[in-house]
């Protein structure tokens, strides 16, 4: 058996950031538009021991130092990077107007951005052709990150779905804007009048939460959600996909998920994807619901196909199977970190990085491009302890603490690339070997492509 290197002889374990997936607009932050199959490293632009948050958009992706720095990569057209211009970037680069101002928290919509700073202000960046900026009367784009003025009282949390946001106040109010679930509203409650939230472009107050304390808001692309200093979860918007465990087609005001539904227990923590959720207890156990054609609850259902022939049933108010309610999943009990992207998740689990879900463009990171139906280990980060993790819509960040290696002896290579230069083309050629041929893309139904990108047909 060989030998642990001592303490004496190791050199100190660092961190690195991964990343893997979708990159038709440099998301990953690698230098280059190809998805990756595989989590690659990516050089340091800040030192990696210094994140704080992981997060991603449509096509872009944000990291957040310790210290609230901001940096920021991917697609730009409509100025979410909040640089100033609208040309894509293809490696993080630091936000230059936020210089001073530490961020918080960042939450990345579809082509839209909302900074938190630590002060509790808001701004955002990016598009606003549905008012999901928050800025009465403003301009269809912004390119740099610009407060909200409206939004006066101090904020602890904020999300961004696909065409709407939300803020949580320190005295617990939910504010919404963006006119996202409007659409889909109006449709589903004809001769109704919707609250006014869910059609504001200016932040609006969320009525039917005036007995509760919200500490956490989400977003995904037709609903929106929020848990309360008491461990309860509302939920309203869209239920196209079951999420919203009831049976109404959509909920006009927020709505609780009854405590049986997590066995009655308190949720500590919630996280959206596009059409699905998942929620964490006090005991540590994980519950998924809502859309499962693609794996993303990390369990298989009864029948696939009876699941397609339910979801297309006009005659059920809401479509999906019975399992769309909230479910215990044992294998991610303990999870000390999950992100969900719009489809796919990851984990974090006694240090090891887990996915599951779409994985057409390679973001759960097994070097495939088939869905995975349960949480498994991404292979690849088997040696690193994994620490945080991030989802854009198809792509994934995730930052590790690399092993400590053996200090080498003077004079020894162990066979070492001589220089960077044949470092990097010994890690291309084995890229293009573990990468498997493309598969030709088929058209799914309800899912419209944008360059690697998927939207929910609304």
């Amino acid at each position: 058996m060989e030998r642990e290197p001592s303490a004496s002889e190791a050199a100190p374990a660092a961190a690195a950031l991964f990343a893997w997936g979708a990159n038709s607009y440099g998301q990953l932050g690698l230098g280059h538009k190809e998805d990756v199959l595989l989590p690659q490293q990516l050089n340091d632009f800040c030192k990696p021991e210094c994140i704080r948050r992981i997060t991603g958009g449509g096509g872009h992706s944000a990291v957040v130092t310790d210290g609230g720095g901001l940096f920021v990569c991917g697609l730009n057209k409509d100025g979410q990077l909040g640089l100033g211009h609208t040309e894509d970037v293809l490696y993080f680069t630091a936000c230059p107007s936020l210089l001073g101002c530490p961020i918080q928290q960042v939450a990345c919509g579809w082509d839209f951005t909302i900074i938190l700073t630590e002060s509790g202000q808001v701004l955002s960046c990016g598009s606003n052709s549905f008012g999901q900026l928050g800025v009465p009367h403003g301009p269809r784009r912004c390119v740099v990150p610009q407060a909200m003025e409206l939004l006066r009282e101090k904020v602890v949390c904020i999300a961004a779905g696909l065409r709407h946001a939300l803020a949580a106040t320190a005295s617990g109010i939910v504010f919404q804007w963006g006119t996202g679930l409007a659409s889909s509203g109006r449709r589903l409650c004809p001769g109704q009048t919707l609250p006014p939230f869910l059609t504001a472009k200016e932040p609006s107050r969320v009525t039917g939460l005036e007995n509760s304390k919200a500490t956490c808001v989400l977003a995904g692309s037709d609903h929106s959600a929020s848990l309360t200093d008491a461990g309860e979860l509302y939920v309203w918007g869209s239920n196209k996909h079951g999420l919203l465990a009831s049976l109404a087609a959509f909920l006009p005001m927020p709505q609780k998920i009854e405590a049986h539904c997590f066995q009655n227990e308190k949720v500590t923590s919630v996280w959206s994807g596009w059409t699905h959720l998942v929620a964490q207890t006090e005991t540590g156990k994980v519950f998924t619901w809502g859309r499962a054609d693609y794996g993303q609850l990390g369990r298989k259902l009864e029948s696939r196909e009876d699941w397609k022939l339910q979801s297309q049933d006009p005659s059920r108010p809401c479509s999906g199977p019975p399992k769309s309610m909230p479910s215990f999943l044992p294998c991610l009990t303990g999870a000390a970190e999950v992100s969900c992207g719009s489809e796919h998740n990851l984990a974090v689990i006694g240090g090891t990085c887990y996915s599951w879900g779409w994985n057409e463009h390679g973001m759960c990171g097994d070097g495939s491009e088939a869905d995975i139906w349960a949480p498994k280990p991404v292979q690849a980060l088997r040696s690193s302890l994994g620490l945080l993790v991030g989802c854009g819509a198809g792509h994934s960040l995730a930052l590790c603490r690399l092993p400590a290696l053996p200090e080498l002896v003077a004079g020894s290579s162990l066979d070492a690339p001589e220089d960077a230069e044949d470092q990097e083309a010994m890690d291309k050629e084995r890229s293009q070997k573990e990468r498997q041929p493309e598969t030709s893309t088929q058209t799914q139904s309800g899912r419209s492509r944008n360059g690697g990108l998927v939207t929910e047909a609304l």
